[in-house]
C-alpha cells in the first residue's frame, strides 16, 4: 500500500515539475514564468521530498524531509517576490498583453520609494 502513495506522490511530483518546465519555456514575459515556477516546481519538489520520506519510513529522515519542504515553501514565494520586485524595478517590460500593472506610478526612481495608497513607503526606514 505504501508503494502506490509513494508512486501516486512521486508522479504527481514529477508532473508538476514537468509543468513547471514547460511554463518557463512556454510563458510570455518574466513574470509569468516566476510565477509559473513558484508555484508547480515547489509543489512538484515538495511532493518528490514527501514521497521519499515515506519512502524511507525513518524519523531523521522524515524530519529533515519536512524541514526541506518547510523551508522550501517558505522561501520560493519570497524568493520569487524579490526577483519579480526589481525587474520591475529595474524596467523588464511586462506582456504586451497584460491587463493590469498595479505599480504603475507608485515608484519614484529617484528616491527608491513606494506609494501604497495615499501612503508612501520609505525603504530606509524600517517602517
Amino acid at each position: 500500500m505504501s508503494d502506490l502513495i509513494i508512486g501516486i506522490l512521486a508522479s504527481f511530483g514529477a508532473l508538476f515539475a514537468l509543468l513547471a518546465g514547460i511554463g518557463i519555456i512556454r510563458m510570455p514575459d518574466l513574470y509569468l514564468r516566476i510565477s509559473v515556477t513558484t508555484k508547480a516546481a515547489t509543489l512538484g519538489i515538495g511532493l518528490i521530498m514527501f514521497a521519499a520520506g515515506i519512502y524511507f519510513n525513518e524519523s531523521s529522515i522524515t524530519t529533515r524531509v519536512l524541514a526541506i519542504i518547510f523551508f522550501l515553501f517558505l522561501t520560493a514565494p519570497v524568493g520569487a517576490h524579490l526577483i519579480g520586485r526589481s525587474s520591475y524595478f529595474t524596467g523588464i517590460e511586462l506582456w504586451k498583453k497584460s491587463k493590469m500593472d498595479d505599480l504603475k506610478g507608485k515608484y519614484d526612481v529617484k528616491s527608491h520609494s513606494l506609494k501604497s495608497g495615499s501612503k508612501e513607503i520609505d525603504p530606509s526606514t524600517d517602517q
